[in-house]
This record gives C-alpha cells, sequence and structure tokens, in this order.
C-alpha cells in the first residue's frame, strides 16, 4: 500500500540584523564596495517584525490564511496587513531574531555561540513563555560579557550577532585553519540546524506525533556541514533528531539544489512502503546566504526588503493508516540526463509523462506546486512570476497534447494553481509548500490530488551544465482494503489438492 503524509510544519524566521551581516549579497557588496549606497539605505528598508508577521504571504506559508484568497488579493502585498495576524500557525510559527539567537545557542554542541548576559536574561523570559521552548531555557546558559564577544569578533574571527545594529552575540570559528569551519560557515550551518529543530517541534506537537515512531530523517536544505577533508559530509539530519528528542532515529543529509526536497519525500516513501522504516521525517532549515538576496532590487523600488526571513518545514511520511492523503510512488516523474533542457522537454518528463502512467489528464490534479516562489520578490529583480511561467507551460503542454482549448488556458491556469507565496530560499520553494494546505483540502474532500514538482539548477555547482527535475502525486486514500490472510492448515490443503491434480494429469498420460 503506499505510504501517506501525516502531517507538515512551516516555519519563518525574521532576520532584519543577519540580512545585513550575513546575507551573501550583503556581505559580498561589502567586501568589493564598502561605501556603496545600497548598504547605506538597507537598513532603512527592513521591516518591523509585526510587519513581517501581518504580510498575507508570510500568513498563509504558516497556514492562517488560505492560498486561493491570497491569489484574490490585489498587489502589492506589502503594503498591506492581515488584521488580528498572530505570529503562531496551524502549521508552525514566524519566530523573531532574538529567540532565534537562542535556538542558535541551544543548537551549538561546540560552546561556539557566544550571548551577552543582559540579552540571554531577556531571551530566557521568551523562552518559558514558548508552548515549545521552555525546556530549553536552562540550556541557553547565563552569558557572557560583551568584552568577551567583542574580542572574539575582533581578533578571533567570529561572525558578530546584532539586534537593532547592536552587537549581542557571536558565532566563533570551530577551526584556526580548516576553511570549512570558519565563523562564516559555523553560523550557515547553525541556522540550517536551529530553524530545522524548530520546524520539528512544531510537526510532532501539531499532529500528535510520538517522537520514539520516528526511526529515520532525512534532511534536504542546500547547504552542507563537514572539515576540510569531507565539506559536505553531513550530518544535519541527525544533529536536528539529535537536539528534537528523536532518539530512536537514525537519518543522512539529501541534496538536490531546489530539487531537493522532492528527492527527500521520494526517498521517504520508497522506504515505508518497502518496509525498511515506518515513519520518516523529512526537514529542511533554511538559507542564511539568501537573505537579501534580491534586497538590492528591492531597495531601488523603494519597497522594504522581501527577504528578511529564512524558511523551513518537517512532513511525516508513514505507513497507510487509511486515513492520510497517499504519495503515488507507482507513478514519479522524473527528468533524465538524456531527457534534453528545454523546458516543454522538463515539463513533459515530470508532468506529463507520471500523468500518462497513472492514467490522469492534466485536470485530472486539482493543484500542481511547481517553483512556488513569491512573486513580488522575484519580480523587481526581473525573474518574473515564477510559479505562474510554470503553470502556463503545464497549460500549453495539454493543449498539445488535445487535452485542453487554447481559449481555456488562463482559466487552467487560474484553477489549477496557486500564487507563490514561499520566501526564496532555494529549495523551501520548490513543491513542498504545498503539502500543508493541500493535505488539509483533501482530507476535508475539497480536492482529490494535486502534484509536487521540484526543479533543481545543477549547473549552480560547476560540475554539469543539467537541470534537475523529479515529481510525485499526493491523492486521497481511498481507505484500507482488508488483506485476507491463509492459516497453515489451507495452505496444507491447498498443496493437497494440488497435488492431487498433478497426480490425475499423470495417470491420465
Amino acid at each position: 500500500m503506499f505510504p501517506v503524509i501525516k502531517g507538515a510544519s512551516y516555519i519563518l524566521v525574521n532576520a532584519p540584523d543577519m540580512v545585513i551581516h550575513n546575507g551573501t549579497t550583503q556581505t559580498l557588496e561589502r567586501e568589493t564596495n564598502p561605501d556603496s549606497e545600497y548598504l547605506k539605505k538597507a537598513p532603512e528598508h527592513l521591516r518591523a517584525f509585526d510587519d513581517v508577521v501581518a504580510y498575507p504571504a508570510n500568513q498563509t506559508y504558516i497556514g492562517n490564511f488560505d492560498p486561493i484568497e491570497l491569489g484574490e488579493m490585489a498587489r502589492p502585498w506589502y503594503d498591506k496587513k492581515i488584521e488580528g495576524a498572530s505570529r503562531f500557525g496551524k502549521f508552525g510559527e514566524i519566530m523573531p531574531q532574538d529567540e532565534f539567537y537562542g535556538l542558535m545557542k541551544i543548537s551549538d554542541a561546540f560552546d561556539l555561540v557566544l550571548l551577552e548576559k543582559g540579552f540571554t536574561a531577556n531571551v530566557k523570559i521568551k523562552f518559558e513563555a514558548h508552548n515549545l521552548l521552555k525546556g530549553f531555557s536552562v540550556k541557553l546558559g547565563n552569558g557572557v560579557e560583551i568584552e568577551e564577544i567583542e574580542k572574539a569578533v575582533d581578533n578571533l574571527g567570529a561572525e558578530g550577532l546584532y539586534m537593532n545594529g547592536r552587537l549581542v552575540g557571536c558565532v566563533k570559528r570551530a577551526h584556526e585553519f580548516d576553511k570549512a569551519l570558519t565563523a562564516h560557515v559555523m553560523i550557515e550551518n547553525l541556522a540550517v540546524k536551529a530553524s530545522g529543530i524548530l520546524a520539528v517541534l512544531h510537526l510532532v506537537d501539531k499532529f500528535g506525533i510520538n517522537k520514539d515512531d520516528i526511526d529515520y530523517i532525512i534532511e534536504c536544505s542546500e547547504e552542507a556541514c563537514g572539515d576540510m577533508n569531507q565539506r559536505g559530509g553531513g550530518n544535519f539530519a541527525k544533529a536536528i533528531g539529535e537536539v528534537a528528542g528523536l532518539k530512536n532515529a537514525t537519518g543522512c543529509d539529501i541534496r538536490g539544489f531546489c530539487a531537493a526536497p522532492t528527492h527527500a519525500l521520494l526517498n521517504a516513501a520508497s522506504l515505508v512502503q518497502s518496509g525498511v522504516f515506518k515513519n520518516v521525517l523529512v526537514v529542511a532549515g533554511g538559507s542564511l546566504a539568501k537573505l537579501g538576496m534580491n534586497g538590492r532590487d528591492h531597495v531601488k523600488k523603494g519597497m522594504p526588503i522581501m527577504e528578511d526571513i529564512l524558511g523551513g518545514f518537517a512532513i511525516l511520511v508513514s505507513e497507510n493508516d487509511g486515513i492520510n492523503p497517499v504519495i503515488r510512488t507507482d507513478c514519479a516523474g522524473r527528468h533524465t540526463i538524456g531527457a534534453g533542457a528545454s523546458p516543454q522537454a522538463v515539463i513533459e518528463a515530470i508532468v506529463a509523462s507520471p500523468l500518462e502512467r497513472a492514467g490522469l489528464k492534466f485536470n485530472d490534479i486539482d493543484v500542481y506546486a511547481p517553483e512556488m516562489q513569491n512573486p513580488e520578490v522575484t519580480e523587481p529583480a526581473g525573474a518574473g512570476d515564477v510559479p505562474t511561467a510554470n503553470y502556463k507551460m503545464i497549460g500549453a503542454l495539454a493543449v498539445k497534447e488535445g487535452q485542453l482549448e487554447k481559449s481555456k488556458l488562463s482559466e487552467f491556469v487560474k484553477k489549477h494553481g496557486y500564487v507563490g507565496y514561499a520566501p526564496t530560499q532555494g529549495h523551501v520553494p520548490s513543491g513542498v509548500p504545498i503539502i500543508g494546505h493541500g493535505r488539509e483540502k483533501i482530507l476535508n474532500g475539497e480536492i482529490t490530488r494535486f502534484m509536487v514538482i521540484g526543479k533543481g539548477s545543477l549547473f549552480l555547482g560547476r560540475m554539469t551544465n543539467l537541470f534537475d527535475g523529479v515529481s510525485f502525486i499526493v491523492e486521497k486514500n481511498p481507505g484500507k482494503t482488508e488483506e485476507k490472510t491463509v492459516s497453515k492448515e489451507e495452505i496444507k490443503n491447498m498443496v493437497a489438492d494440488a497435488m492431487k491434480e498433478f497426480a490425475s494429469y499423470l495417470f491420465q498420460k
């Protein structure tokens, strides 16, 4: 029987100071053009935490706002607010930066994170008030004097942690000479780990999951941790599971650029269906490097810097329970090495081909989920509305296959696609944002099936010019069919009857 999706959590972390000090666009600008006008203007374009919480796309991501309603809301969204918006949602939460620094501290196994005493005391109070973090407050310790932090940043290669431009902590390097363990790399790794932990804690809490039942973890973000001898050795999966309390689990990391989550979910589904593991957790933390990635274009157009959030998610794939939506492992889409790199070739491989194998038409998929980037982030930078471009390609292929009238292409796009609402964190937008809303809509009887489409740019690693793409269909569970068991006595009788028939056959010959 096909495996099921038992739950999905989604988290965001508002990190305005990390945009300035840790986002690749800003750090590179500081190295190459320290007197840049952009760097001078950037702090004025950072949003307040309340504005980040009330932002409609963010509320959609954590489950408090329906993606259909978001699509009907006129843009720009950044000048609109969801009234009464909460940082906590059906699927997760939006965490403020100071609490996230505390979460990085409790995620630190090698005493690399230093937080100032007064700052630590304030974060402890916030942890005690947080339903999922109050048990961790003791791990924050008492903090250190600011002089120790300043010395580490000024003289020992540490990366500073700031609040409203004020130094409140740092992340130290993990080795004096190893370039894979510099403070710059360690802060990125700890951001992945901490945000992944937060996603797992929400998944376990919101879906009533017994931690002891999770027996395998797959982490699928875009970072890779290691040292100079194995720069991508891993393992984020077990590191996250350790802090989250998943003591019966083992696991590994899967990497595939933006398509990695879809690869990870297919691997999880295969492991469960084969019986190797019963409950496989797929988790990804956020990408610190991508904070403010398009910030220069946002500032030029007088917008807030929209990429001021880290994103993360956790999804549990389990044995079929007859209730939750199933992952169709019999018709996974895959963009093979020889498939060709044209947009049409990619869509044929990861959309049309699996539909044909499943005996489905293009219109049989209620919602397609390709690259779900928020268009309000990508359009100012010239990248266009990425989800809509994908829906148009899918619709055009349906027209080519004779399954859709050309005049109904616009209607197809509106009916079968959600507007993008995910942060541009690379791996986060690629298909998986739909799972929370889609699973809920299937259980409520609003839709029957959706398709998760993961696409990746493998050429970014300079090892190949290939693109990547995988997909799978999630659909309503038909319910468990009772499997008839056969007793030993019945088997004995069946064998005896077969031998009698064979003897009779020989006698006739």
